[in-house]
């Protein structure tokens, strides 16, 4: 099977899965096709998307430099777990700001207004500095087994962009009955799944890491170092 195909094949159930991460941007997802249907709903998620492209962008050529390094010390991936960890420790601890479903935003966009929404859905995202984080995660640990490759990076990045909109899509879709069921507790509960799902995966990656019988291990790179160096 051609090597992108693969690449494309592993990364749409990531983004499945990742749709279902608890935000802001859920919530107000849910109420624009709740009141002001489908098609509005689907621009405002083209906006959040958009804001994602940017951020994986930032974040690739922000880290360029990490990610030759990660190349060739493996065992600095444990830097991706580490930020995913921290990522996964506060969606455990941090508490929903009014994350009701009664309060969608301060700012009331007509439902006609189409620009106005897709650039509420861009803000809605690219404000949020802990997307940029966990998008920086998510190239730190990717990025070198795909080796570096920007035409297989893309091909990952946007698998996992089209499986986080297809569902998306099927949220907007059935946006009444999502948000009838999105009680406070429900929604806390949800938030704390995923963190803890975060938390075991950053652990999981830091100990690969740092394993003494792993190839990818801290002290298989040091020992590498000093062969090295003589």
């Amino acid at each position: 099977m051609n090597i992108y195909i693969q690449d494309l094949l592993k990364a749409i159930p990531l983004g499945i899965s990742l749709s279902f991460l608890i935000g802001p941007v859920f919530f107000v997802l849910l109420e624009t096709g709740a009141t002001k249907g489908a098609r509005a709903a689907i621009v405002l998620d083209l906006g959040v998307i958009l804001a994602d492209t940017l951020f994986i962008a930032i974040a690739f050529l922000g880290s360029y430099k990490l990610l030759e390094k990660l190349s060739h010390h493996p065992a600095l991936y444990g830097l991706g777990g580490m930020i995913m960890m921290v990522y996964g420790l506060i969606t455990i601890i941090k508490k929903p700001a009014k994350e009701s479903l009664e309060n969608e935003t301060e700012i009331e966009i007509p439902k006609n207004n189409y620009l106005g929404l897709f650039v509420k859905g861009f803000l809605l995202n690219f404000i949020n500095i802990g997307v940029l984080a966990f998008w920086l995660a998510m190239i730190v640990i990717f990025s070198p087994k795909l080796n570096l490759d920007p035409t297989r990076i893309i091909i990952f990045f946007g698998g996992i962009l089209l499986g986080y909109f297809l569902v998306d899509l099927l949220k907007i879709f059935l946006a009444k009955q999502f948000k009838s069921k999105m009680t406070p507790q429900r929604v806390i509960k949800i938030r704390r799944l995923i963190g803890v799902v975060l938390l075991i995966a950053g652990i999981y990656l830091i100990y690969e890491g740092f394993a003494e019988d792993n190839k990818l291990g801290i002290n298989h790179t040091i020992e590498h170092l000093k062969k090295v160096e003589k």
